[in-house]
């Protein structure tokens, strides 16, 4: 069975807004029917990311609002929503920063798992995780439109509508304020491993952790654990690997594809849209506290009913995208056609859109239905 996905280019090859990449986005919008998924009156969870002090290359608030006004045309009540990244209010003042705001989207703007990052509900999820907490806005929500900017990642080597699902639909904390979400980056009980032969004391760990948990005490690190939530962004900028995070690249695939589908489980089949929009496509994930050149010109944006075709399609595009000057793509002598993705981030993203695909989350074989323009009344867009 092959996955119909609506796709258009970031290109605008005239002078008239029917060209714009915002009014082909409208185009595509206006041809899904919102109606079949959300019903009147439901409470609409639009999930994207919020970004970090230092990333300004999330998906922009226009497309958002374009998303939030489709669901109130069907009496659909929507809010735009993430999960707790770095501490709470903290966070919601990145998305003011970011321009997300209930001005800007025409929404509330909330965190799913509260504000101390610890509202979820366990659902079961596979044999690597067993459960997992997904947010509790999410786990009730009826109907749920998955916004996704897509870009390198430091665990899962890319970052799209799965990766959004799995670690941006679960809590950041338990109950008891342990790690939630970093269960997936993290084997069961077991926490980060400090080689004191190994460090250099640049301190490159210290500034990065969001919540404080890494410390320089007496020329040792010191990591305090009930602060750690697992993300293991001091392993990613520690250069000379002296932060060793305890888990094989498989076995963070698989867990994260775990966690995606233990999120979409909470849904009713079919009550789930994707759109995936490839443009500044950097080789960091947008929760890092900087943002690098994009690898990629901007290719565009897929929406489709299917995270996996609409994920492996993201990909595919990426790859067979030249690549940047001045990017880390050239900076590696990556060329047309290799796994750019890989080689800048050294993860193999296909191994959890595979995994995702065997839990039966979705169809690797899709075809594109291509926007060129949207079909415009006079007058309309001037």
């Amino acid at each position: 069975m092959t996955t119909k996905i609506h796709f258009s280019d970031a290109r605008a090859e005239g002078f008239d807004f029917k060209y714009s990449f915002v009014a082909k986005f409208e185009q595509i919008l206006d041809m899904i029917d919102f109606g079949e998924f959300i019903k009147e009156k439901d409470y609409v969870a639009v999930k994207t990311h919020f970004g970090s002090y230092g990333a300004h290359r999330i998906v922009r608030p226009i497309f958002l609002k374009k998303v939030v006004d489709k669901v109130k045309e069907v009496r659909g009540k929507p809010f735009v929503t993430d999960t707790v990244r770095i501490p709470g209010l903290e966070y919601l003042d990145v998305a003011n920063m970011e321009g997300i705001n209930h001005l800007s989207v025409g929404a509330p703007v909330i965190l799913a798992d509260g504000i101390f990052g610890r509202d979820h509900i366990k659902v079961e999820s596979g044999p690597i995780l067993k459960e997992i907490g997904v947010a509790s806005a999410i786990y009730h929500a009826p109907a749920m439109i998955v916004v996704s900017h897509c870009k390198g990642h430091i665990g899962s080597g890319f970052g799209g509508a799965i990766k959004n699902l799995g670690m941006g639909g679960v809590s950041c904390k338990n109950h008891c304020g342990e790690a939630e979400r970093g269960r997936i980056h993290f084997e069961e009980n077991k926490h980060l491993e400090w080689l004191d032969a190994k460090c250099i004391r640049c301190n490159q760990c210290v500034d990065v952790c969001p919540h404080d948990a890494i410390q320089m005490v007496d020329d040792s690190i010191i990591i305090d654990k009930s602060k750690c939530v697992k993300c293991a962004r001091c392993s990613r900028v520690c250069e000379v690997k002296a932060l060793v995070v305890p888990i094989s690249e498989e076995g963070f695939q698989e867990g994260l594809a775990e966690a995606a589908h233990a999120v979409v489980s909470t849904f009713e089949k079919g009550r789930i849209l994707y759109i995936n929009f490839i443009t500044e496509v950097q080789p960091e994930c947008d929760c890092m506290p900087m943002a690098d050149t994009p690898l990629v010109q901007d290719q565009g944006v897929l929406v489709s009913f299917d995270p996996v075709a609409v994920d492996q399609a993201a990909i595919d595009m990426i790859n067979n995208a030249a690549p940047l000057a001045q990017s880390k793509a050239a900076d590696k002598n990556v060329k047309k056609g290799d796994n750019i993705l890989k080689a800048v981030t050294g993860k193999d993203a296909q191994l959890h859109i595979d995994a995702a695909c065997k839990l039966g989350m979705g169809n690797k074989e899709y075809k594109l239905i291509t926007i060129n323009e949207k079909d415009t009344k006079e007058g309309e867009g001037e």
